[in-house]
């Protein structure tokens, strides 16, 4: 996590200033009032999370066809704003053109001693992203890409995504004359289809004097965000409590997240989980397993969707945030805390993360699904796991658990690192005494590690290493009294997923 720059330290009582120091107070760059209105940040922050459009006269947010935003009057003071025109206008330009573009641009302006433009910098740097970190809720390294093109007659900049390693945010702000949509030079919006390409223009933007654009450029599209804000409670979508969370982790390579998914999601599962029509596959063999995996093909909607929110990216990149590892190429790593500036690997190529094939034992039956199965992945070499590719996979099952139902420890058990998750539904007034929580030892140990019993609407989340072994006890004849309270139902039910990074 990068903390903000600091400020240049207060003059001491009585001390003369420079000429510099006096010149760097007159160039500061005031930016507009809505930046500090914190009921309007609010707002504009809850449209965004909620892929929701606010039109305010100071601050526009808009969700289609992407989640983008519009400040007019960016700069607060006109003399500001025309003084860093002249500026701009003033340093060399080399020009550019290919196949997607033609245009002049500046060098990099990161470190130009320009008054105007190192205010603006600044302003950039520390108000401004402290505020679009509030309302993206992404957080945003204090290290800025910043440089100036100039258009002039029949330059282009054709159709991108602007995706580029670590970029998150991308902003325009516009010093042009008064513009009319004749004039050519509109920032064209593109809707995508199923693949993220490109369809047809749906938003059009003029530019005018002295207003910024911005947009976030993550892989992660505006469906897959939409994903968290429609399953999971929004607590653990807060950045503090995903700081909270992760240092917790960190510490212990364990934790339970209670009340994940939002209640309507939840009871909506359960229900779903009754349907008579799903088909229950029974896995072994004796000397490793029993119990029961759903066949997807016959789940309802609703269970299936969730699979798919379990295999999602934005889901893998919350996952991140939670752990601190590695799960998304979006996520910090530690080469990125200790180098400042690093960005993580490209994965270009990958809209999702997923393996094309897990390595897997064979199985009685031949199953088909079998690569989906988490707790039959023996071990593999770092190059299965990742998919050859070093991008992040996973593998995972909804299972069924009753009496006589158990897993246990065996050789061909995974033991690469790993993060298990398990959600468990349908497990209320379930007693530690029936069994079927899952444990964890040290391999050739009996000494238990860490139990994880079966909780209503929890997410459980373990790291384990290669040492780690893991089993669900056996489901013992105690669990029929569970019948007593819940006369329809035989046992319960977890989504059982483990990842790697």
């Amino acid at each position: 996590m990068a903390a903000k720059r600091r400020g240049a330290a207060a003059p001491s009582p009585g001390k003369k200033r420079g000429k510099r120091e006096a010149r760097a107070d007159l160039c500061a760059a005031d930016l507009c009032a809505a930046l500090r209105d914190a009921a309007l940040r609010e707002r504009a922050a809850a449209a965004w999370g909620r892929g929701e459009p606010l039109r305010h006269e100071a601050a526009a947010v808009e969700s289609a066809p992407f989640r983008h935003g519009v400040i007019p009057g960016f700069l607060a003071g006109p003399a500001f704003a025309e003084a860093l025109r002249d500026e701009l206008l003033g340093l060399g330009f080399r020009g550019r053109r290919n196949d997607l573009l033609s245009l002049r641009q500046s060098e990099e302006l990161g470190g130009r001693p320009e008054p105007h433009v190192a205010a603006l910098r600044h302003a950039l740097c520390e108000e401004f992203r402290s505020w679009l970190s509030a309302v993206t809720q992404i957080e945003l390294e204090p290290t800025i890409d910043i440089s100036c093109a100039k258009y002039e007659y029949t330059d282009v900049l054709l159709c991108h995504d602007d995706e580029l390693e670590g970029r998150r945010i991308a902003f325009i702000l516009y010093l042009v004359p008064p513009w009319e949509k004749s004039d050519g030079g509109t920032l064209d919006l593109y809707s995508t289809d199923e693949h993220f390409q490109p369809q047809q223009i749906v938003k059009s933007l003029v530019p005018s004097w002295n207003t910024l654009v911005f947009f976030e450029v993550s892989p992660v599209s505006f469906h897959q965000h939409e994903i968290l804000y429609e399953w999971i409670s929004l607590v653990y979508l807060d950045m503090d409590s995903q700081a909270q969370i992760q240092e917790e982790f960190e510490e212990r390579s364990e934790i339970l997240l209670k009340d994940f998914l939002k209640k309507e999601k939840y009871q909506l599962l359960c229900e779903a989980l009754e349907n008579k029509d799903i088909q229950w596959s029974s896995r072994g063999p004796a000397n490793k397993r029993l119990y029961e995996t759903a066949e997807e093909d016959s789940l309802p909607d609703i269970l299936k969707k969730f699979l798919q929110f379990l295999r999602s990216e934005a889901l893998f990149l919350l996952l991140s945030n939670f752990t601190g590892l590695k799960l998304h190429f979006l996520a910090p790593s530690d080469e990125d805390e200790d180098g400042g500036e690093g960005r993580a690997a490209d994965t270009a190529g990958h809209s999702s993360p997923k393996p094309e094939q897990e390595e897997t034992e064979q199985h009685a039956d031949n199953n088909p699904r079998q690569p989906d199965q988490p707790d039959n992945i023996p071990e593999a070499q770092d190059s299965q796991t990742q998919n050859g590719t070093g991008t992040p996979v996973c593998a995972g099952e909804l299972r069924r658990w009753a009496h006589r139902h158990y897993t246990l420890v065996h050789d061909a058990q995974a033991t690469e690192f790993a993060l298990d998750l398990l959600f468990f539904c349908g497990c209320e007034d379930w007693d530690p005494e029936y069994g079927g929580f899952t444990s964890y030892i040290a391999k050739g140990e009996d000494e238990e590690l860490l139990t994880v019993n079966p909780e209503d609407n929890c997410l459980a989340l373990v790291y384990r290493d290669r040492e780690t072994m893991k089993f669900v006890k056996y489901i013992n004849h105690r669990s029929l009294a569970h019948l007593n309270k819940h006369p329809n139902r035989t046992g319960f039910w977890d989504f059982s997923f483990v990842y790697y990074e």
